[in-house]
């Protein structure tokens, strides 16, 4: 069982996602980002296993201090970005003054890694390393949802002109992992809606 609260954060609207299982005294929190007060009176009575970053750009990530120390609770995050927490340079808070002032945090406690699963609030994770949109990059599946970080959009895919972003990489991340998984697997994305990978197998016109 796995209950989805999404919340819309920041300038740039990213997708922050706050997962329960059968108990809902217990969460995990993918992605805070940005200006995270709506996920943090959310969390008030909810004890938060863990937090997974899909990759460290900055409006992933501009809620992980926040939440790490409110909630004493471990990150995770793939070994390629493993020092782009404490380096605003790589994790890009310096390249947009006009959006967010330098971001750096404590490093994460933990790795991920392709093949991987994680057991929290009562659930399997699997991680899938979906490299492109940054090194980085994972995607979380758990039973038939999935959180796909920035890598596939509805109609659409992560942009791959940041530093270390690779259109090659993303598109057989996308092509030769994602679109391997079942038609009726919700994806829940970085940003915008939500989707459905037969639909987006059968209609994203980035992905051929």
């Amino acid at each position: 069982m796995l209950n989805i609260r999404s919340f819309n954060l920041g300038p740039l609207q990213t997708n922050a996602y706050l997962l329960t299982g059968t108990d809902p005294a217990k969460g995990i929190i993918i992605d805070p980002g940005m200006n995270p007060a709506p996920l943090v009176r959310a969390i008030q009575d909810i004890e938060i296993e863990a937090i997974l970053l899909t990759h460290a750009h900055f409006d992933h990530i501009g809620g992980v201090d926040e939440i790490r120390k409110l909630k004493n609770c471990p990150v995770y995050l793939h070994a390629l970005e493993s020092d782009w927490l404490t380096s605003a340079k790589l994790n890009g808070s310096l390249m947009w003054p006009n959006v967010s002032p330098p971001m750096t945090t404590d490093p994460a406690e933990f790795d991920l890694d392709e093949g991987q699963t994680l057991e929290l609030i009562g659930n399997t994770f699997r991680v899938f390393h979906t490299p492109g949109h940054s090194p980085g990059s994972v995607s979380f599946l758990c039973g038939n949802d999935l959180f796909a970080g920035d890598v596939l959009f509805r109609l659409s895919v992560g942009r791959t002109d940041l530093p270390g972003g690779k259109e090659r990489d993303l598109l057989d991340s996308i092509q030769n992992k994602l679109f391997k998984l079942d038609d009726d697997v919700t994806v829940h994305p970085g940003h915008g809606p939500k989707t459905r990978i037969g639909f987006e197998r059968a209609n994203n016109p980035y992905v051929s």
